[in-house]
């Protein structure tokens, strides 16, 4: 019943978490991957090719690690404390999934496939103006003409789009740390983890991650579950705690649960539902899954418990949007204060990364 990861996702999974035969032999691929990744950089830091410097300043955050490592969550956390800070943040991203590489603002109306899940569920949760495009810096001068009010840009995933000048990275990490270390295609990583950076977070709990030298804890939290029907909907269901889901709750026990995550480390969603007590049965999808196939039409059970990167999709399918079903669980970044206050030093200081 579960939409298992293709082969090729799962060969390169357990390729990189250790040096293994496999990875000996794309070793010399990661040099090259690494010669040409160190010539690019290079060349924007010493001008040869040009970059791009917007009249406010910009924070990129961004990961090394290939995959999902929790930005979303993060992003909109960041661009959260910045407006309790007394900022105007707005935020650009690619759109992975868009369907159109020009840039253009999300929009309550805007459709996932037109400006990618990710940039849509950062517009509804950091409710600030949200841009998408493969060039970050058209779409950042389009957001400013458009709200002259944003006296901060967030880049979202836009850790290697260099043609954007920045003042902050933030490079987050999760419980697979850098892997085996070695650079694509041998190993997970992007760059080197060595490379330069403004603060290092890693997502993931004391108990299942290593914190590395220097880095900063995230948490991601979830306590609750919203009924996707009425999400959004005052006069519909209320959200009820995610803990009264468990068997072990008296007055609710479904006869079967399943947790589906479209995301880049379902397993990260399921360590959550797990930690609040509920059983259940896993469904990892493709991350960005567009739900073109449902993948619940033959699912025999009564609660399908989803991440909202899933439900702004889901939403928008006729098939979906009225699945009873269908709960959403929102998860929330948390960390220790301290961090948002060092962020805003850095943000008046506009020290460069």
């Amino acid at each position: 019943m579960a939409l298992q990861r293709s082969t090729l996702e799962d060969f390169f999974a357990r390729t990189w978490k250790r040096r293994g035969a496999a990875a000996w032999l794309l070793l010399p691929l990661s040099w090259l991957f690494g010669a040409l990744s160190a010539l690019r950089r290079f060349a924007f830091r010493f001008g040869l090719a040009k970059t791009h410097r917007l009249p406010v300043p910009v924070i990129v955050v961004g990961n090394i690690f290939v995959g999902g490592t929790g930005k979303t969550p993060l992003t909109i956390w960041l661009a959260q404390s910045l407006r309790e800070a007394g900022f105007h943040p707005g935020v650009v991203s690619r759109g992975y999934g868009a369907d159109s590489d020009a840039p253009r603002a999300v929009t309550p109306q805007s459709q996932a496939q037109e400006v990618g899940d990710e940039p849509l569920l950062i517009a509804h949760r950091a409710q600030c103006p949200v841009y998408v495009g493969r060039d970050r810096v058209a779409a950042a001068q389009m957001m400013l003409a458009a709200h002259p009010e944003i006296d901060v840009v967030i880049a979202d995933d836009g850790l290697q789009h260099y043609q954007l000048a920045r003042d902050i990275e933030i490079v987050l990490f999760d419980s697979r740390g850098v892997g085996n270390g070695w650079l694509l295609p041998a190993g997970p990583l992007r760059e080197p983890a060595t490379r330069r950076r403004d603060f290092t977070v890693v997502n993931g709990s004391h108990e299942e991650t290593e914190i590395m030298p220097g880095a900063i804890r995230m948490r991601l939290a979830g306590l609750l579950a919203e009924h996707l029907v009425s999400s959004g909907d005052s006069s519909g269901d209320m959200p009820r705690a995610l803990r009264s889901f468990a068997p072990t709750v008296s007055g609710y026990s479904p006869a079967r649960i399943v947790a589906a995550a479209g995301i880049g480390n379902p397993r990260r969603f399921f360590t959550l539902l797990r930690e609040a007590g509920v059983q259940f049965d896993e469904m990892a999808l493709p991350d960005h899954y567009d739900f073109a196939d449902n993948p619940f039409a033959d699912v025999a059970a009564d609660v399908i418990l989803i991440t909202e990167k899933d439900a702004v999709k889901c939403r928008q399918i006729d098939a979906l949007k009225n699945d009873p079903r269908l709960w959403v669980v929102p998860v929330t970044a948390q960390f220790d204060r301290a961090f948002a206050e060092h962020i805003v030093e850095k943000l008046r200081g506009h020290s460069t990364a």
